[in-house]
């Protein structure tokens, strides 16, 4: 808690100083400030060699003192002082780095849906598109003395576990979908792939590794030692960031608070050193963050040295640049003075973390770069505002339609009932700026052209409170149709949050259940970044229809009646899995395993095997599809495969697939197995998207077997009755490989199923012949 608290503190001393830290913000003047001669100034160099003269020139007390997110500067260089901590998640957010005015330019900014909302949308391009936006924006605060140039986003851990209460933050539990997601998002955030000569913001992949636990049942992430086998390592917990360091070429990552095997993560050099700079070719002009107080916590409550200088200098000996916190500045003089650092040591992380500077045009003239003449004009503009609502109608996810759906043009009145009915800033969620407008339930069922009577019922977390209900069933009476709209809160999740369960909190399905006797079309609308156990309302003739929301950003109640009304039509995919509620009973959230054993039921799609509620990649539309195969692309590995009667490959020989792959893809695992195309026809009356999800199944590799795995996707945009169009799914090597005991990646021979979508609504077998393949190493730890 201590360490929440002095986060929180640090976020209110922001806000509280206002215009005061924003004018903190300021950049080097190269042209007659005391750098104006020197190297780094000169723009026909390098970034390293720019760094490199820059920090030759800082004493050993100036190079302890620019360890932190809060870094100083050096004032007799007229080096400004800089907050490397700015957050963006899902809009440019309150943060140390970020400051809002109170009115007029620069007091809000777009707040497009959590990502895990965004997540459900399966939608890469829209991914990127909202990243460009939000950095645009970025640099705009920037500009204005009002946001620093690198943004602590994304969260990319996989939501293994539905308690977890910072799974909103994340895109889901896919690691093949969040891969997808993170490059994407990080193409838009950082102006393309490793852009040259500057990049727009440098974004930072978070929590390196193995981090999705708070706080549950007395277990705290700060001494949290996560035990994971590289096989899991290899094929869940870091594909990721594999993603997001090797091929989206991030500028920043940040080591999480937990340890992974013993050793703390911002202390692990394998972590640090071994997987992401010697592995995944992590650059000296990029920079590792600790979360915020993580280098303290190596010393307690990890209790990994006897001695805080000792943490603070295993810390910056195993690669982290910055200490978010005071912890390194205040004790890396004694670890200096003992020699347990050296100045060298401090100089690395210095000319990483201005190597990163240089990139970002920080020495260089205004004039001579775009991004610097962005303005608050380039805040909240139309193309943004429209994205932050598409984002919400695209993730929005129906899982129940017993017809009711699109409400009858007959519904004029509707009783509005439950705890997010009338919701604003709950509908930011977490790491959230000040948002231009929201409109909420209430609001948009208004701006619907409805009569609406609102009722609260309940709220999420009061228990045996009935007291708001017989205002809520006289309003359900008076009714056309009765929407529900409920479900989690920040008060049940949120960082340092976790959930003991995955059941309705509070008395809402006992409300529910009340509304149910009314006898009038009654949909639910379930909020949050988990998911709950909708058994009984799936199960209830008596509810008719429900849908899952997120936390919809500021044009949630719109993007919502939208769809009720059939003004859009859903077409979201569940990023999650949703759990009978016995799950949080089977296995505890300590458990890092993935694969079912006698503790453990398994986790995720993969490898759960009970049934789900909900299963992952579910999601009903108000229209029907027919399906087809339209053969494979014409490409060299197809030359090396034989062809079935329907043009589709029935077998493919290894040796020549990886013999292509190791001549023509710079890794093999991005290589294509082949690329397969379905033809996609509405059948129905309504334009619709669709999300064509392709899944491998099959008897290949070690046992146990995952039940299956995406291996691609791909979103059909308004695809009108009557008309098809051919979706292309590439499905490259990586996508089928599996990962040995070592976490070494393999190709093994075996039958193979593709499935499209999760009912398998068209399927096609081959084979892989040859003997097993290595497509991909893994570093051994030695640690």
């Amino acid at each position: 808690m201590a360490n929440g608290l002095r986060r929180l503190y640090a976020f209110l001393t922001a806000l509280a100083v206002g215009v005061a830290l924003s004018q903190a913000y300021g950049f080097p003047d190269c042209v007659n400030g005391p750098l104006r001669n020197t190297t780094v100034c000169d723009v026909t160099q390098d970034p390293i060699t720019r760094a490199t003269a820059l920090i030759s020139l800082w004493t050993d007390q100036e190079l302890t003192n620019n360890t932190v997110n809060a870094s100083p500067g050096v004032p007799r260089l007229g080096l400004p002082a800089y907050n490397w901590w700015s957050e963006g998640l899902h809009g440019v957010a309150s943060s140390p780095g970020v400051t809002f005015a109170p009115s007029g330019p620069f007091s809000h900014a777009t707040s497009f849906p959590q990502p895990i909302l965004m997540g459900a949308a399966f939608d890469d391009a829209l991914i990127q598109e909202i990243a460009s936006i939000v950095s645009t924006e970025g640099r705009a605060f920037n500009n204005a003395g009002r946001a620093g140039l690198d943004y602590w986003t994304p969260n990319i851990n996989p939501f293994k576990d539905p308690r977890w209460g910072r799974g909103q933050e994340t895109p889901g539990e896919d690691p093949f979908h969040l891969s997808r997601y993170v490059y994407n998002l990080i193409l838009g955030l950082q102006g393309g792939l490793d852009p040259k000569p500057y990049f727009k913001v440098v974004a930072d992949c978070k929590h390196f590794a193995a981090y999705d636990m708070d706080n549950w049942e007395g277990n705290v992430r700060y001494g949290f030692n996560a035990v994971v086998t590289q096989q899991d390592l290899s094929e869940f917990y870091l594909p990721s960031f594999q993603s997001c360091v090797r091929d989206a070429k991030v500028g920043s990552v940040m080591c999480s608070y937990n340890a992974v095997n013993g050793i703390p993560s911002c202390a692990n050099k394998f972590l640090l050193q071994d997987i992401l700079r010697d592995y995944w070719g992590f650059a000296d002009d990029r920079w590792v963050t600790s979360d915020c107080d993580a280098v303290s916590n190596i010393y307690s409550p990890h209790n990994y040295t006897n001695d805080p200088a000792q943490a603070a200098a295993d810390a910056l000996l195993a690669g982290t640049d910055i200490d978010c916190g005071t912890f390194s500045s205040t004790y890396l003089p004694d670890a200096l003075q003992q020699g347990l650092v050296n100045t060298t040591d401090l100089r690395r992380a210095a000319i990483r973390q201005y190597a990163s500077l240089v990139r970002l045009g920080y020495f260089d003239p205004a004039d001579s770069q775009p991004y610097r003449q962005l303005n608050w004009s380039d805040v909240n503009t139309p193309q943004a505002q429209k994205l932050a609502y598409t984002a919400a109608v695209e993730g929005i996810t129906l899982l129940k339609n017993d017809g009711v759906l699109p409400l009858s043009k007959r519904v004029r009145k509707i009783a509005l009932i439950g705890p997010w009915a009338n919701a604003t800033t709950l509908m930011q969620g977490n790491y959230q700026g000040v948002a231009p407008y929201l409109i909420s339930p209430l609001q948009g069922a208004q701006q619907a052209g409805f009569e609406v009577e609102y009722a609260l019922g309940a709220n999420v977390t009061t228990v045996n409170d009935t007291s708001g209900f017989p205002a809520a069933i006289a309003a359900a009476k008076r009714a056309d149709a009765v929407i529900f709209a409920g479900g989690l809160d920040e008060t049940v999740e949120r960082e340092e949050v976790d959930r003991l369960n995955v059941t309705w909190p509070g008395s809402q399905l006992q409300l529910v259940a009340e509304l149910e006797r009314v006898g009038k079309p009654l949909i639910v609308a379930q909020f949050g970044g988990g998911q709950l156990d909708d058994s009984a309302l799936k199960n209830s003739k008596a509810v008719n229809a429900i849908l899952w929301g997120g936390y919809p950003g500021q044009s949630g109640g719109a993007a919502l009646f939208d769809i009720l009304t059939g003004k859009v039509a859903p077409a979201g995919r569940l990023p999650i899995t949703q759990y009978p509620a016995v799950y949080a009973k089977q296995v505890p959230m300590t458990d890092m395993t993935l694969r079912p054993s006698a503790t453990n039921p398994g986790r995720t799609y993969k490898w759960y095997t009970g049934t789900p509620v909900y299963e992952f990649g579910f999601g009903l539309h108000y229209t029907t599809f027919a399906f087809s195969w339209a053969g494979v692309a014409a490409n060299a590995d197809v030359a090396n495969s034989t062809s079935s009667a329907g043009g589709l490959p029935r077998s493919y020989s290894i040796a020549e697939l990886v013999s292509s792959a190791k001549q023509g893809a710079t890794f093999p695992d991005l290589a294509l197995l082949d690329t397969f195309n379905v033809r996609i026809t509405n059948t129905g009356k309504t334009t619709s998207d669709y999300v064509a999800l392709l899944f491998a199944s099959g008897d290949f590799g070690p046992t146990p077997r995952p039940n299956k795995q995406l291996v691609a996707y791909e979103r059909v945009h308004a695809l009108a009755p009557k008309k098809s169009t051919i979706v292309e799914l590439p499905v490259t090597l990586g996508a089928i490989a599996r990962a040995d005991e070592s976490g070494a990646k393999w190709i093994y021979p075996g039958t193979y199923t593709i499935a499209l979508d999760t009912d398998g609504a068209l399927k096609h077998t081959f084979t892989l012949t040859g003997r097993a393949a290595q497509i991909a190493s893994w570093p051994s730890d030695s640690s």
